[in-house]
């Protein structure tokens, strides 16, 4: 990344420095950091690099970028452009982290990210309040605002900002009620049911891109739990067909044999050469380790890509 630095240097002004020690004359302007932010975003299309690579050079960056435009007290919509185009990197990293780190290093990585992102929607809500009355609700603002609810499906994780009770009563009622929220609100409802069936096929049905990369960590969390509930309730009497159970998880059928063996079940194969899951399965087990990354076919549904 040290070439990456070189070709960057007359924009980036080295911009490593505290708030404290910034001075007026090292405040970049607005179309400095509007050609500083794009020019770090098409870098993420790099293949000369790993993504954790790319990701750890760009990160730094976009922080210093908003620092400046906080600094400056910038709040027209090209702020807001820029900071959808913030938020947009950290989420997709959010989703591109968990497929290119190793397990031993991704956790700090998606931590350090999930914070910045957390930071980086604060000031975007709070640059869409900053224009509300020449602006009632921005183009995007309902999806942007639909991350926050998302973000909440882990309880147990790292805290992000006040709890939903409070955060919605700050919510234009036009974006309570867009289908953005709404599948944002069905998607946490289904997972802290435990509707698995729901979950899965409302996720595939309704979520945007952005909204599933940050979804996407706990797709084989709700899979998990599918596999214990049909373990234990579907098929006492007769083995279960892996085809059904692909289709219940949305998983390659391939996919879905590794994903037993990981949970300790096998699988076996009728006179016709159909797999299945045999009954009375005593060996059901959480792995201890970390599960591969399995494709998800809803993702694929989607068929909705995003441009930075």
């Amino acid at each position: 990344m040290e070439i990456l630095a070189i070709h960057l240097q007359p924009l980036l002004l080295k911009r490593t420095m505290s708030a404290k020690e910034v001075r007026a004359s090292d405040v970049r302007p607005l179309p400095v950091l509007e050609e500083t932010l794009n020019y770090l975003l098409s870098l993420l299309d790099s293949t000369e690099h790993p993504f954790e690579v790319i990701h750890d050079f760009v990160f730094d960056r976009t922080r210093s970028v908003r620092q400046d435009l906080i600094m400056q007290n910038i709040v027209n919509d090209k702020a807001i452009n820029m900071f959808e185009k913030i938020v947009k990197f950290h989420v997709i990293s959010h989703h591109k982290l968990r497929s290119s780190c190793s397990s031993s290093s991704i956790s700090p990585l998606h931590y350090l990210n999930l914070e910045q992102l957390t930071k980086a929607l604060t000031s975007l809500y709070n640059l869409y309040e900053a224009n509300r009355s020449s602006k009632p609700i921005h183009e995007k603002e309902a999806e942007f605002r639909s991350f926050y609810v998302l973000l909440h499906l882990d309880s147990n994780g790292q805290p992000v900002g006040e709890s939903l009770s409070l955060w919605f009563r700050h919510v234009p009622s036009p974006i309570i009620k867009s289908k953005e929220m709404w599948f944002a609100r069905q998607a946490l409802r289904y997972f802290q049911m435990g509707n698995y069936r729901r979950f899965l096929s409302t996720v595939a049905a309704e979520a945007s891109y952005l909204q599933y990369c940050i979804i996407e960590p706990y797709i084989d969390e709700v899979r998990s739990l599918a596999l214990c509930c049909i373990h234990n309730c579907c098929y006492k009497l007769h083995p279960y067909p892996l085809g059904h159970l692909s289709k219940v998880l949305m998983m390659e059928e391939s996919d879905v044999e590794l994903f037993c063996n990981a949970y300790g079940l096998q699988t076996c194969i009728d006179e016709v050469g159909n797999k299945l899951l045999p009954t009375k399965q005593t060996t059901f087990c959480r792995p201890k380790g970390g599960l591969q990354n399995y494709s998800f076919l809803g993702f694929q549904q989607l068929g909705r890509q995003i441009e930075l």
